[in-house]
């Protein structure tokens, strides 16, 4: 910093500048690699090729030099971030790397905090799930908290987790109060990616954490032998999506093969159908227990997929709370510096002509318990499994009243 000589009679007392340091020339050379290849795929990959009929050349000129001066990954995502959101699109995102490291090693043992974020409009996080016996519940953190993403609440998105390192965080919670809250990440095994619970009678719960390679095997693994009589709940609350081949994998569970059940449209406007596969592990057949699904507005993507199909086919009752309304069939795309660049590819309607986008799947019985407390009754589970017990009929889709 560099200040001016106290004032004199006379003088008119200088304001202290802050010189910064010239930019690191291979930081602005990422920079420059990193934006340009983001900007570079919307304007040649993304599905709508007209971009909503955005000016995408007016954008570069507008974001760019901010995006080359930028001094970290925090900067540099923010900008790209905000470019992104010319686009009114949930599936168009950029990860800074740490960001993309932590995706990356989500089923290994690693430093956590213990927190789910989702980004939101303002630029800040909400927090969706707090996991049990994590650091970020002994410190007391809530769901439906948010983060500044910028870094003004002593950590943001863009940074590393340390094992033993600890971090003050300035939260908002659900009252609008101001939250400082300190916690010290710890390395924990990873959560199951689909858990299955049988403790109930004539109950079988499947939670899918996500839609992640290995599904259908699985689930057709908990379904075999299962008695016709047992009843089936999957959970699929807080469950962001994932491949779109295991979401045809869980259908095929449920539904008679070559059914079909959506439409793809490419950036060519090629349609496509898309139709139910034989994918359920070795099943040949698919099951006729009743079934219920588990939704909350945490649930996007192949997770809205799935329930919607499942529910148009009158094959399933659907619980819980609006989704998302994410369903753009989306693909990543690796960044120069290790970051990652989710796009939409293609549009989605379902095999009933619905466009799911931005309207999300209403649930046949709604509950709204997404923000329930750790040790309060599950209410979306218990309704489930009360209008699958007084269904009539095995296999179809219980009245609701």
């Amino acid at each position: 910093m560099v200040g001016a000589a106290p004032a004199t009679a006379g003088e008119l007392a200088s304001t202290p500048v802050v010189v910064a340091a010239p930019l690191d020339r291979a930081r602005a050379e990422m920079n420059q690699r990193v934006f340009d290849r983001v900007w570079s795929e919307v304007r040649t990959q993304y599905y709508d090729p007209t971009i909503h009929g955005l000016d995408w050349t007016e954008a570069r000129r507008t974001y760019r030099p901010d995006a080359l001066a930028a001094r970290d990954d925090g900067q540099l995502y923010r900008v790209i971030d905000q470019m992104l959101d010319l686009l009114d699109d949930d599936h168009a995102g950029a990860a800074p790397p740490a960001v993309a490291r932590r995706q990356d090693a989500q089923r290994r043992r690693r430093a956590v905090m213990g927190v789910t974020l989702y980004p939101q409009d303002d630029g800040g996080y909400r927090i969706e799930r707090v996991r049990p016996g994590s650091p970020a519940e002994a410190a007391g953190v809530r769901v439906g908290w948010r983060l500044a993403g910028d870094g003004t609440g002593g950590w943001s998105p863009d940074r590393e987790v340390v094992d033993g390192q600890s971090l003050t965080l300035t939260f908002t919670d659900t009252d609008g109060v101001r939250r400082d809250v300190t916690l010290t990440p710890r390395e924990m095994d990873p959560l199951p990616a689909f858990v299955a619970d049988r403790s109930r009678p004539d109950v079988l719960v499947l939670r899918i954490e996500g839609f992640e390679p290995g599904l259908g095997r699985w689930m057709g693994a908990q379904l075999a032998d299962l008695s016709p009589d047992t009843a089936v709940v999957l959970d699929m609350r807080d469950n962001p999506g994932g491949l779109l081949m295991e979401a045809d994998a869980v259908l095929s569970c449920f539904l008679p093969d070559r059914m079909a059940w959506a439409t793809r449209t490419n950036r060519s406007g090629r349609a496509a159908t898309l139709r139910v596969r034989e994918a359920c592990g070795g099943r040949t057949e698919p099951a006729t227990n009743a079934l219920a699904v588990l939704v909350d507005g945490s649930t996007r993507s192949a997770a809205e997929l799935t329930p919607a199909a499942l529910q148009e086919a009158g094959r399933a009752i659907v619980v819980g709370e609006r989704t998302a309304g994410a369903v753009l069939i989306s693909q990543d795309t690796p960044l120069p510096d290790g970051g990652r660049l989710t796009l939409s590819r293609a549009d989605f309607v379902t095999a009933g002509g619905v466009r799911l986008e931005k309207r999300g799947v209403d649930p046949d019985l709604v509950v709204a318990d997404a923000e329930r407390e750790p040790d309060a009754a599950d209410e979306a589970l218990l309704a489930a499994i009360a209008a699958l017990r007084t269904s009539a009929t095995v296999g179809a889709r219980p009245d609701v009243n």
